[in-house]
């Protein structure tokens, strides 16, 4: 016997069911209807995201959404980079106005688990430190006890300072500005003791910003871990696998020597066939993740590999390349295997 009422109930919990799957994103699709890449990176800091002579945008986290997508659209110029100051690039990724967020931001537990995000890697392993002047007279960060310092907001560099200078039992007052730009003019114009953030952007600002870098010092002393890397909207397995397997095939090239040069020859006369497999010379890493075999083929040459990349962007500003380096010379780069 037919139960209007048991009926209609059924169908409302079948479609509660249904709901989550329907509600998932396929950001693939997207982009691809699209026709363009929309990327989120950082509004300006050499060697990360920054506007060159052209006007065009060139940085280490600005070419990985070109080799994302070389992989996806075939063509790493189809994308589209939104500026986005630190406390809004979560807020931007998470209303879809971008497929991608791809600037200096540190992978935490909170983040990511409690933003509906999700990091696909490690891209560059940093910390943070102190920007101090030399006639200060500051010679490691215990000495800042009493200081004012400079902060962005929306960063982990709140954070991080308050439970430093807890745990060191120090004291301190923070000046807490809405963008790294504001807190870098407040830092210059003497108004705090110190600025932080993580060492690499301090090194930007004292050899980019100083009116004479010689006079600043970026205290060696590291107050954090900061593991910076891509993200991406948590509801989308593949647009995450996607993401993860780019970032592992830039440095897998490296490790097995294939160039933005070298790599289409490599993908027919290597004798590793595991890059052969890397790069679309054997078949099976395309179909999983939506995209045909030559997505990292396409990718590498574009932009080349994570070491060609460091060269470019980040070794002229005179960093060590440190846990940045790879496994194999002693530091926390490897990939995953292709297999």
């Amino acid at each position: 016997m037919f139960d209007a009422k048991v009926s209609a109930q059924w169908i409302a919990c079948a479609a509660l069911l249904a709901a989550p799957a329907a509600a998932v994103a396929d950001t693939l699709d997207a982009v691809r209807q699209r026709g363009t890449l929309h990327c989120a990176i950082h509004p300006g800091q050499t060697g990360m995201s920054f506007l060159d002579a052209r006007g065009e945008w060139r940085g280490f986290f600005v070419d990985y959404c070109r080799a994302l997508a070389a992989a996806v659209l075939r063509n790493a110029n189809r994308v589209k980079f939104l500026p986005t100051a630190s406390n809004k690039r979560f807020a931007v990724l998470q209303t879809g106005e971008v497929d991608v967020l791809s600037r200096t931001t540190t992978l935490t537990f909170t983040r990511d688990t409690s933003l509906g995000l999700d990091f696909t890697g490690v891209m560059y392993y940093d910390g943070q430190s102190f920007l101090v002047r030399r006639d200060a007279g500051v010679k490691r960060a215990e000495d800042l006890d009493g200081a004012t310092i400079c902060i962005t907001k929306g960063t982990t560099a709140e954070l991080n300072t308050a439970d430093w200078f807890q745990r060191k039992r120090l004291r301190f007052r923070s000046l807490v500005f809405e963008n790294a730009e504001e807190s870098k003019i407040a830092f210059f114009a003497r108004r705090c003791d110190a600025m932080t953030t993580d060492a690499l952007a301090l090194t930007v600002v004292r050899l980019a910003d100083a009116p004479r870098p010689e006079d600043y010092v970026v205290l060696e002393e590291f107050l954090s871990k900061e593991p910076l890397g891509p993200v991406v909207r948590a509801n989308d397995a593949r647009w995450f696998d996607l993401n993860r397997w780019l970032l592992n095939a830039l440095v897998a090239a490296e490790e097995f020597g294939v160039t933005a040069g070298n790599a289409a020859e490599m993908k027919v006369r290597s004798p590793n066939p595991e890059v052969r497999r890397l790069l679309g010379g054997e078949p099976g890493v395309g179909e999983p993740l939506g995209l045909d075999d030559e997505w990292a083929l396409r990718a590498i040459q574009a932009v080349g590999n994570y070491g060609e990349l460091y060269a470019k962007y980040i070794a002229p500003l005179g960093v060590a390349r440190g846990l940045n380096r790879l496994q194999a010379d002693g530091g926390l780069m490897y990939a995953l295997p292709f297999r």
